[in-house]
């Protein structure tokens, strides 16, 4: 990052009529498995969300289809972060989910509502376990990549927002669920069985698209739809994890889950927990230490019936 002098002035505003669309908040829809309850709720709740979507080989029509099929159809903005920069391009993937939540304050703020003066809100949904995101080892094997969505991430952008005065509230209705209680309490659940395997969790999607099956969050996707007791009919690449090779059960992920659950087994969870739990920074580290608890056992009851020893 660097600053420069008097900064880069933006384009000259369109002289077209602006648009204040009259929906009451924002969600974002990604096309994965959280997001898609989480619109469905809103939307069954009988609020009226706007959906904006990040573009992502192998989700568009996804994201696009979901849409059309909440509530009679509801809008979504789809943007995506494919820029040509003056300077060079970061390769990486780093910044995308902190795109993906000013795309979702880009669209805040467009609302009718937010130049009415009211607030806006930004519903940013993910099962709290993977919120948290904690280290399922020392060494960090199968954790996940991000934490931008843990409560401290989320805090700290809302206090920005707040400083810019931009009346856009951001909430995380699922803080406190597991990906499986999520599946299970869903308001719409005719929705959910038509459409809860469409959608895409998997962090390594592979071969035209499909799930791989044995990444973390294709584990807690499984995991998910245990706990839920409906059919899981996503098609995965490695669907047998009982299989004792280097593909399937000692693939990593897999041997770090089974490896997290049998420590916080043999220790205490609350042994297990406490290196990786930064309490003093969530106030009450209560329901997010119980969050990840049954996360894991939503986990560790998978890994059973999967047969992964």
């Amino acid at each position: 990052m660097e600053f420069v002098d008097g900064g880069v002035l933006p384009s000259p505003p369109s002289k077209r009529k602006q648009i204040r669309p009259a929906e009451d908040c924002v969600c974002l829809l990604s096309g994965g498995l959280d997001s898609l309850i989480g619109a469905a709720d809103l939307a069954a709740d009988g609020k009226k969300p706007y959906l904006v979507s990040q573009v992502s080989p192998g989700d568009k029509q996804k994201q696009a289809y979901f849409a059309s099929r909440m509530a009679g159809g509801l809008s979504r903005l789809e943007l995506n972060h494919n820029v040509s920069c003056p300077w060079q391009n970061d390769l990486t993937q780093r910044a995308r989910s902190i795109i993906f939540l000013t795309y979702g304050v880009l669209l805040a703020t467009s609302l009718a509502r937010y130049h009415d003066g009211q607030d806006v809100t930004l519903y940013v949904c993910e099962n709290g376990f993977i919120s948290i995101n904690p280290a399922l080892t020392t060494a960090r094997v199968g954790s996940l990549s991000t934490r931008t969505t843990h409560p401290n991430f989320i805090s700290q952008f809302q206090t920005l927002l707040t400083a810019a005065d931009l009346n856009v509230k951001i909430e995380n209705p699922y803080q406190f669920k597991t990906k499986g209680e999520m599946l299970r309490e869903g308001a719409d659940q005719t929705f959910l069985k038509k459409h809860a395997a469409q959608t895409t969790s998997c962090g390594r999607f592979v071969r035209k698209y499909k799930h791989c099956g044995r990444c973390l969050p294709c584990l807690i996707r499984r995991a998910a739809f245990h706990k839920w007791g409906e059919k899981d009919t996503t098609d995965y690449v490695y669907d047998d994890l009982s299989k004792n090779d280097a593909e399937h059960a000692r693939f990593d992920d897999v041997r770090s889950a089974a490896l997290a659950v049998a420590e916080a087994n043999a220790q205490g969870f609350e042994r297990w927990i406490r290196p990786r739990l930064n309490a003093t920074s969530l106030g009450d580290a209560t329901p997010y230490r119980e969050v990840v608890r049954r996360g894991l056992d939503e986990l560790d009851d998978f890994l059973k019936t999967a047969g992964v020893k």
